[in-house]
């Protein structure tokens, strides 16, 4: 991929697949009852049949036979016109909202095709064990006097949908655009997303976007929202099942997937995240702009197989060098892209308040066993980039003809879930050594990392903390840790010739029991 090439624009490039819902006639069918309930009336519906996860996996089996093929679309050239500005100026009708459903927030509204969606998905409706298709009309939204809509035709599709807040006003569920999802919880904020898939991701130009062709959304208003998926690209189709669970540290996706393989993968990454990362108040020189720090996210945070807390900051690298990191492990515990950073005046944004960008963390359901978790970061240019990206890669080869199961769950949260028993990273700074002092390295890097948080809250200087620093090259010198007001300071300075990136690891301990979790950067000199 170019590396001046954004999601956001790849999303607007026509990079994506669906399924067209065909000439179907267009006339809304009389309700029909299936076990004491009645189907939706505010859509039109196609006939019903069987459906369930089962017969999803054996329908992408039967497509993963086949040569792949992009399904229809309307005219590029007139979606390609139906810009991001046109596309915010259609709305869904909300008399036409589908289980509208104030205080149990499970309404739904759909997306029209556009600049975030040229290609159509197909939507259905589950109840018990059949679906009914929604048929597309153009009718079921409002849009400007120039008819966007009106240009694309009357059997044009649906781009996505969302699922509505209590109040139905804000959404708090998006599915739109390739394989895209993402939620606002827990602070009624969007931010990052999350994939069904991510296939090359890291080859220069030859990134493959498998895409979500078809949805299923469960009508249960008493059970939890399950949205069925099929996944369609080049190399592999797939067949998806997200569980939602909302509470009060956000929202819970338990993801099972079943997956069959076309072609041979060279990269294939399972639960990917796609962030933002432009500058923190460490990095931002050169930028021009008056917020001290500008992030989706500002860290990868790894929990390994075998009980080690990771903590890799977020960077920018420099132009035109897209930069991949792995961190091999064996069935690790869990991984996510974190918003750490949550006090408002570290942003000044009273706007996009990156104070409340949600984090996501990535739990694996059962042993995923060998492979790594892969942090991919992309030269950005400005916020308006995703350029961040986190997956797991498996490290046996992926072949043709190959199937492929996993289960996992998304948290969409604060910070990561479950027991955290050491300190975590509060803050990095680099900068120029300091040419003063007789140690430090003429054109040599400063470091300072603060750990707060248990087990480090009850210790003195004097009770034996340990730093430990190690570096991929170069020379460590004036490595120091201090107590101070509420946190602990680890300091040292690096010299380097200049080359390849610097990799570099610190942590503290006790006895050599480890007190914090690791911190692991990249720097270059």
């Amino acid at each position: 991929m170019s590396s001046s090439l954004s999601r956001r624009t790849l999303l607007g490039a026509g990079l994506l697949a669906g399924v067209a819902p065909g000439g179907r006639s267009l006339a809304r069918p009389h309700p029909v009852s299936l076990r004491g309930s009645a189907w939706p009336d505010q859509v039109p519906l196609g006939p019903a049949r069987r459906f369930d996860f089962e017969r999803l996996k054996r329908m992408a089996r039967d497509l993963a036979a086949r040569p792949y093929a992009p399904p229809p679309a309307p005219d590029a050239e007139r979606t390609a016109h139906f810009s991001y500005d046109a596309f915010g100026a259609v709305s869904y009708r909300p008399e036409a909202t589908l289980w509208p459903s104030p205080g149990l927030a499970r309404a739904v509204r759909f997306y029209p095709l556009g600049a975030p969606a040229p290609r159509p998905v197909a939507m259905h409706i589950v109840q018990g064990d059949q679906a009914r298709e929604i048929l597309y009309t153009p009718s079921l939204f409002r849009e400007p006097a120039d008819k966007p809509l009106e240009a694309l035709g009357a059997h044009a599709g649906f781009g996505g949908f969302r699922v509505l807040n209590a109040k139905d006003e804000t959404d708090w569920l998006s599915f739109l655009g390739a394989s895209y999802f993402r939620c606002a919880d827990p602070f009624n904020q969007y931010g990052l997303s999350a994939r069904g898939l991510a296939i090359n991701t890291a080859r220069t130009g030859h990134e493959e976007f498998p895409a979500f062709r078809a949805f299923w959304i469960e009508g249960d208003p008493t059970g939890p929202l399950t949205v069925y998926a099929l996944l369609d690209g080049p190399s592999v189709v797939g067949a998806y099942r997200l569980a939602h669970a909302r509470g009060p540290q956000g929202l819970v996706q338990t993801i099972t997937v079943a997956l069959r393989f076309r072609a041979a993968v060279d990269q294939l990454g399972l639960a990917p995240l796609t962030s933002m990362y432009w500058y923190n108040a460490n990095d931002r020189t050169p930028r021009d702009d008056w917020r001290p720090q500008i992030h989706d996210s500002d860290g990868l945070s790894i929990w390994t197989g075998a009980g080690e807390r990771l903590w890799r900051p977020l960077r920018d690298p420099p132009r035109d060098q897209v930069q991949l990191s792995l961190f091999p492990d064996r069935g690790p515990r869990g991984f996510g892209l974190m918003q750490r950073e949550r006090h408002a005046t570290a942003y000044q944004d009273d706007l996009d308040r990156y104070e409340l960008r949600p984090s996501a963390w990535v739990e694996p359901i059962g042993d995923w066993g060998p492979g790594a978790v892969s942090l991919v970061e992309l030269p950005s240019d400005t916020e308006a980039e995703d350029n961040i990206d986190v997956f797991w890669t498996p490290a046996a080869p992926v072949r043709a003809g190959q199937d492929l199961a996993y289960a996992y769950r998304l948290h969409w949260t604060d910070e990561e879930p479950g027991p955290v028993n050491v300190a975590r990273t509060l803050a990095t700074r680099t900068g120029p050594a300091d040419t003063i002092t007789a140690i430090a390295p003429p054109g040599g890097r400063r470091f300072v990392i603060d750990f707060q948080g248990a087990p480090l809250d009850a210790l003195t200087s004097a009770d034996g903390v340990t730093p430990q620093v190690r570096t991929s090259r170069g020379r460590l010198l004036g490595v120091t840790v201090t107590r101070g007001e509420g946190l602990w300071r680890l300091r040292f300075d690096l010299e380097a010739p200049l080359g390849a990136p610097i990799d570099l690891r610190a942590s503290l301990t006790r006895d050599g029991a480890p007190l914090t979790e690791t911190w692991a950067a990249r720097t270059f000199s």
